[in-house]
């Protein structure tokens, strides 16, 4: 059978950083050991029985077996509209500030391709999701890493960006509450970004993919929230977090109706939306009953503690984060990011994810997840102290 070459694109793309960690995980957990994989974000809880019940009803539904409208139904961005209403405060038109779609990732891969040319400048957060770089990859353009430091709380410094590196840019990506830091975002923080966005040109990309996870009785802050926002960028929300819905592959954007134009124009010629179902579904979660929301931060609030405290607890000096379902905690002397995972994968078959995957400013770092039960967190803990890395 013949090979055929794939295209230097395919080559050109980032390896595939979680693809290398689950790969690392099985081989261990192969060799028959039990391994508490502590590095992948998946939500570990169901969909909410309402959200279920809502997809199965309009499953059988003969409407939702034909083709849905190119950009989605209307209901849906209308839920998506009412819902930022009811959370932030924050009004949108659905039809041209709403576009619909497959999962908050597709949003942030597309984005860069529907407004950035090759070689034009993209200001991204060092450490950040690796899937920013894909994007931008993809539409040929070039990065220019905002670090991201303890020292600064983890938020962009403005003022450390070289004039003529905030000249050429034309797009940001910002993340709050953020992965893979556990950090939030100030009122003051999003004023400047519009101040500096609007000085530059600039369109702002806030992924606000755990807009509803904060802790000790911390809302988390949309960017649309500040004044001026929807004039300089788009904030894109998916519902795999707030809802435990990220096998349903479903999210959308909204801000700037330019921005959200170009999403749409791009999707109508690669897809034809979401099952209708699921679109039905989407717009119970945002519009029903909301308890299910703050039962599971508290879930993850108190996964949090208890996993904070043990780590202190072996002498491991720890932050816990102000929102997301990640914990960042510094490596021990002695060690890179990567060492330190390996050592805690093969000696304590405790899976986490090395900083450097985030960016080179995640070196001296890795990133824990909360989406595991209570007791494997414990048993995480135990298993770590053994290792006897802090006393």
């Amino acid at each position: 059978m013949h090979t055929f070459e794939p295209s230097e694109l395919l080559k050109r793309l980032p390896k595939q950083f979680f693809a290398e960690l689950v790969g690392k995980a099985a081989a261990v957990a192969a060799q028959g050991h039990d391994v508490i994989n502590l590095g992948q974000g998946n939500p570990d809880q169901p969909t909410p029985g309402h959200i279920v019940e809502a997809l199965q009803s309009a499953a059988a539904n003969p409407l939702n077996h034909k083709y849905p409208p190119f950009r989605g139904h209307s209901y849906l961005k209308e839920a998506a509209a009412a819902y930022y209403n009811r959370e932030y405060g924050v009004d949108l038109e659905p039809e041209s500030e709403v576009a619909i779609l497959f999962g908050g990732k597709t949003g942030l891969v597309e984005v860069v391709q529907c407004l950035l040319n090759p070689g034009d400048t993209v200001l991204v957060p060092d450490p950040g999701y690796p899937d920013y770089w894909s994007g931008i990859e993809l539409a040929r353009a070039r990065m220019e890493m905002m670090p991201l430091t303890a020292a600064h709380d983890f938020l962009p410094s403005y003022e450390d960006i070289p004039a003529e590196v905030a000249a050429r840019a034309k797009l940001m990506f910002l993340n709050y509450p953020n992965n893979p830091t556990g950090s939030t975002a100030t009122e003051a923080f999003f004023r400047e970004t519009v101040r500096f966005a609007e000085e530059h040109q600039i369109c702002v990309v806030h992924d606000f993919a755990y807009g509803s996870i904060g802790y000790e009785g911390h809302k988390p802050l949309s960017y649309l929230q500040t004044p001026g926002a929807k004039e300089n960028g788009i904030e894109i929300y998916t519902l795999s977090k707030t809802y435990n819905m990220a096998g349903w592959r479903t999210a959308f954007a909204v801000g700037n109706a330019s921005v959200i134009e170009s999403l749409n124009l791009l999707q109508d010629h690669m897809y034809v939306s979401l099952f209708g179902a699921v679109q039905e579904a989407a717009a119970a979660a945002l519009l029903g009953p909301q308890q299910c929301v703050q039962e599971l931060v508290d879930r993850y609030e108190s996964r949090r503690d208890t996993l904070i405290s043990g780590l202190r607890s072996i002498g491991w000096e720890v932050q816990a984060p102000g929102g997301s379902f990640f914990v960042w905690l510094p490596v021990p002397g002695g060690h890179t990011s990567r060492s330190f995972a390996d050592l805690l994968l093969t000696q304590a078959h405790v899976v986490v994810a090395p900083g450097i995957g985030f960016g080179g400013c995640g070196e001296g770092y890795v990133r824990v997840s909360l989406v595991s039960e209570e007791a494997r967190l414990v048993e995480a803990v135990r298993r770590i102290a053994k290792l006897k890395l802090f006393s």
